[in-house]
Parts: C-alpha cells; structure tokens; sequence
C-alpha cells in the first residue's frame, strides 16, 4: 500500500473504533440508567452464595462489561460493603457476561444501525419517562456501535490482501502464533480499556475478509481478556489492600483462563464448528466457551483461589473493618438499627482520617495523601447508598414509632456524615489551589492559631465518633457533650476571624489579601464541618434516640399492605398560594 492508502486505513480503522466505544459507553449507560439502584442490588444479593455471583456477576458483565464491572466491584470491596472472597464468584460471573454481549454484537445487523440511531435519538429527547430516555440513550448507542464496526470493515475490506502478510504471523494453530496473537490483543485492549472493542474490531477484520479462519481470531480474542485488566488495576490505585486484590483477582482468572484457553484449543476449534452460523458467530462461540469452562472449573475452588491472591499481594496493611449492614438482621428491626448505628460510627472514623490527612496536607502537596481524601469521600457516598437501601428494606417490616423515627434519624446522620466528607475533599481541594503555581503560605504565629482551630473540629468530630457507639445507653449525654464541644468551637471560629481581619488591617502582623481569601475558606469549611456534626448530635438528642436492648432478637412481622390515601387536589394549594398577599 502507498504511504497515503496506510494513512486512510488507520484513520478509518481508529474513527470505526471510536464511534464502536463511544456506543458502547451510551448503551452500557443506558442499561445501567434502566437498570437503576438495582444494578446496587443485584451486587449485593451476588454476595449470598457462588452460585448467585456467578449468575448475577453475568448479568452485571452484559450490561457494563467486565472492566466497568471489576471497577464497580473494586469500589465495594474498597467499601467494606464486600470481602474479597465474596466479589471472587462476581469476578467470574463479570467476565462470563461479556462474552454473551459479545454475542449480541456478533449479529450482522450494521444494516439496521442508523433506524436504531434514528429510534434511539428520538426516544432520548422526545420522552419524558426517565427509563425511556435511558432505553434510548442504549438504543442509540447500540447502533453507534455497529456503524463503528461497519465502518472499520468496509474501510479494511480493499487491502484484505496487503493486511495477509501482518495477520498471518497471528495463528492458533501453532503455539508460538498463538502466543503472539494473545500478547497483540492484550496490549491493544490495555491502551484502549476495552476488551468489547478489540473483539469488536476483529469481528470487523473478519466481516472484511481479512481473517478468514478461526485460528487466525482465537488468540486475539481471548488475548483481549488480559488486557481489559489493565482498567481495574489502575481503579485499584490508592485503594485499600483488599481492593487491589480483588484487581489482581481479576487478572488472575484471566490469565488463568487464557492458559486454559490455549491448551483447549484443538476441542474448541471442532466444537464451534458444530454450531451454526459464520466465522463471527464462531468466533464469539468460542470466546463464550472458554470462559465458561474457566468459571465452572475454578468456582470450586474460590476459597484456594482466594488464599493464593492473598499469598500472591503480602501486605502489612492492616484490614479495616467492614460494613455492619448484614441483611440476616432485617427481620429484627432493633438488632438492623444497632447495625447502621455502627456503621455510622464506621463511617464517622473515615471522616476523621480524611480530616488528619488534610492537615498532613497543609504544607505541601502530597498526591498520594490526596488520592486516599478522594478515595475516602468514594467510601463514604458508597456507604450512604447502601444505608439508603438497608433502611429502605427495614420499612418491609412491622415497625413501632420509635423505630420508624429512628430510621428517620439515622437516614438522616448519614447525610450529615456524607457532607462532613464532602467538605473535607472540598478542603484538600482549597489547600490544592493555594500551594499551586505560586505558594500562599502563613506566618508561623497565625498558622499555630489555625491549626489550634483545626483541633477543635477534629475533637468535635471525634466526640461524634464516640457518640455513635450502639453499645452505650443515652445517646442524649453523648450529644450534649458534642453541643457543648460545638459551642467551644464556634467562639474559637470568631476570635480567630478577628485576629487574622486585624492582620489584614494591619494592626497584628500582615496578612496578604490572597492569603486572607483562602483563610475565610478554610474556617468557612470547618464551621460547615461542625455545623453538620451539631446536626448529628441535635439529632440524638431526641428522646426516642435509643436502642431497646431485649427487642434485639425480636422478629418482627412483615408490615401491612400500602392503602394509598385519598389524593388532594394540588391544585387548589397553588392557587391559594398564588391569591395571597406577597
């Protein structure tokens, strides 16, 4: 080929490629958008045996993937919302689902992609159903998708003959040519972080003539499962020890999975023959086939699988607690509140660690220590989702007051706790800004006022932390405690504004103007702090804030039946609201 044919090859292989991922994205979105808190559910429930991760784990991996998938399971089991040997079946189960997308992608169907767009499009702005829009958006994509695919195939198809020579150094029928092919696909698929895309291009290679054999695809497609680890493993980055295993997981079965992939294949290649259709239907069968194979040998043997990741990633890191939310507790509504009291506290300790590792952060930039900030504020929100559904479930059964008004309060310390967590990033963020470019920095006389107001906060909070503990008896001493300690705070927040006000007028030290900006952030951002942790304890001081220890194992019964109550006319307030006087 001359210099500009290559060139137009390339770019139509790469614009096919584009337009292939970015379908995938909107219609793994779209699923993921229909599929709403469910999507949270279905995780979770994949937690209770191997059989239902494996199975779950599959559904999962048709909808997002396997790399997205092992993400999202990365984030639980960083988390504490899962173990490692419980996200293991899912990790399986993740990969299996891929490969059944990839069957619905091996469907000659490019024809009909731009009546999927058209239909997509039109669903996604014109319904108002936010399902509907989220049916469209995956329409839509779908058929980005195989317009991306048609377009790397037709743009291959002319120079099938001069691609020969290249394509034949890849062939499963030798071991070195399979090896070759395996180690192409997974680098391809670790730089675009896709394994759906470098599969989706072979199908492509393929529709366009220039593979013509089952050998010459294998390899590259089960090479594209080692390489679509490469997205866990940089999730896992920052994360705790558990939540890198469970990436190393994630690359294991794969690795392991190509292995078995490469000694099988002589039965594959005869098996897939039996089936009906051409070669891309071939090739997705055998893809399919592998990794089936792989998940049924190895999900015997999850607690040996574990133990040797465990062995494989020594580490020194102690384990951190897990969640406290155990679901055999919701039919005993006291001991589920004892449970997401705990995890609050769990929650709370988290906070404090990010509020330490801001300080540590003050006098110059360290980006690990940011990274672990921003990882802690993932925790957190993960931990407010997962409460929000645990209570959620406690509303099934037959609940007294108390406990009705305490799911209330503790839904609602949750959200205090998941700001507290968002001021404190939003604070690393402030320090960020300041020590880029030109540093801002303080006089030692006001940067030890400052951090004199810093402990205050954080004793505050650790007063909160305290304060959570479901085994102590009044809640209302402990949050009295916190008010008090609040109060403390507060003066000490007016008598350092002034102080640094008068270093900006001059009258003790100097204080820059830009310094004076970033210090009214700073104060601004620990008052709001202890303002939500104020909230926490006014929230304790209730006096139906208290756990009725001989209720603990109490099974209650399922609630009654919804009676829907008699509708209002809304309409009548807002025209009241509108007739009034302003």
């Amino acid at each position: 080929m001359f210099s500009k044919e290559i060139f137009l090859v390339i770019f139509t292989l790469l614009g096919g490629l584009v337009l292939f991922l970015l379908g995938m994205n909107m219609m793994s979105a779209g699923l993921t958008s229909m599929a709403g808190k469910g999507m949270r559910g279905v995780i979770h429930h994949a937690t209770k045996n191997r059989m239902k991760g494996i199975v779950l784990g599959s559904g999962l991996g048709f909808l997002v993937q396997s790399s997205a998938g092992t993400v999202m399971l990365v984030g639980f089991v960083n988390a504490g919302l899962m173990s490692l040997q419980q996200s293991i079946p899912v990790i399986f189960g993740v990969n299996i689902g891929t490969t059944l997308s990839m069957q619905l992608i091996s469907f000659k169907i490019s024809e009909y992609c731009f009546l999927a767009m058209t239909i997509g499009f039109l669903c996604s702005q014109f319904i108002s159903n936010p399902r509907g829009k989220a049916a469209g958006k995956s329409l839509l994509g779908f058929g980005l998708l195989f317009l991306g695919m048609s377009t790397m195939s037709e743009g291959v198809a002319p120079y099938r003959d001069s691609l020969a020579p290249f394509l034949s150094m890849v062939d499963g029928s030798s071991g070195l040519g399979a090896l070759r092919g395996v180690a192409i696909a997974a680098g391809i698929t670790a730089i675009i972080q896709s394994s759906g895309a470098t599969i989706g291009m072979v199908f492509a290679l393929i529709s366009a003539g220039a593979i013509t054999q089952i050998t010459g695809a294998y390899p590259l497609i089960i090479g594209a499962g080692i390489g679509t680890c490469m997205t866990a493993l940089l999730g896992s980055l920052g994360a705790n020890i558990q939540a890198r295993r469970t990436a190393v997981s994630h690359l294991c079965f794969n690795i392991i999975s190509t292995l078995l992939a490469l000694i099988l294949a002589p039965w594959i290649y005869k098996w897939v023959s039996y089936f009906p259709g051409d070669l891309v239907h071939q090739a997705a069968n055998a893809n399919m086939i592998r990794m089936m194979i792989s998940g049924v040998i190895l999900l015997p043997f999850v607690g040996i699988f574990t133990r040797a990741i465990v062995w494989m990633t020594p580490s020194n890191q102690p384990i951190k607690e897990g969640s406290f939310l155990d679901d055999r507790f919701i039919t005993r509504p006291e001991k589920a509140i004892t449970a997401c009291i705990a995890e609050l506290r769990r929650a709370a300790v988290i906070c404090e660690e990010s509020l330490l590792l801001h300080a540590q952060l003050f006098r110059s930039i360290d980006r690990k220590t940011v990274t672990q900030i921003c990882r802690n504020e993932e925790i957190i929100n993960e931990i407010k989702l997962a409460m929000e559904d645990y209570v959620l479930l406690l509303t099934q059964n037959q609940l007294s007051k108390r406990q009705a008004l305490m799911i209330q309060h503790l839904n609602r310390c949750m959200s205090h706790l998941e700001r507290i967590g968002d001021h404190v990033e939003r604070l690393s963020e402030i320090t960020l800004e300041r020590l880029s470019g030109r540093p801002v920095l303080f006089e030692e006389d006001l940067l030890a006022k400052w951090f004199g107001l810093y402990g205050s906060a954080l004793k505050v909070v650790r007063m909160t932390i305290d304060s959570l503990d479901p085994h102590q008896k009044k809640f209302q001493k402990t949050a009295a405690g916190i008010l008090e300690s609040r109060d403390h705070y507060m003066s000490h927040s007016f008598e350092f504004r002034s102080h640094y006000n008068d270093c900006l007028a001059g009258k003790e030290g100097t204080l820059s103007p830009k310094a004076g900006i970033y210090l009214t952030k700073y104060v601004d951002g620990l008052d709001r702090i202890v303002k939500h942790s104020k909230s926490i304890a006014l929230l304790q001081a209730h006096p139906e804030f208290w756990i009725k220890r001989k209720k603990l194992e109490r099974v209650a019964q399922q609630a009654p039946p919804y009676l829907e109550p008699k509708m209002a006319n809304v309409q009548d307030y807002l025209d009241a609201l509108q007739s009034e006087d302003r």
